[in-house]
């Protein structure tokens, strides 16, 4: 029996994103926060968004980290308007 590699592969991705004030980036990090599921850790520290992104394949890891970046774009205009 072979085994294929995507199979037996996990890697991640880190992402810190720098706000303004940590106000921002609380608010931000609620708005998406309900979205991470097993895949997604994410945490403020100061006035930074950090979140891990896991998944067991590079096109899977990438996929999710466009949907979570498409997610936080939104919310920063979100917060922006307000």
């Amino acid at each position: 029996m072979k085994a294929n590699l995507s199979d037996r592969m996990d890697v991640s991705c880190k992402v810190n994103i720098e706000f303004e004030d940590s106000e921002k980036a609380k608010t931000v990090l609620k708005s998406i926060k309900v979205d991470d599921f097993d895949f997604v850790s994410s945490n403020i520290k100061n006035n930074k968004l950090e979140a891990t992104i896991k998944a067991k394949s590079i096109s899977s890891l990438i996929h999710t980290l466009d949907d979570y970046l498409a997610c936080i774009s939104v919310a920063i205009k979100i917060v922006d308007k307000n």
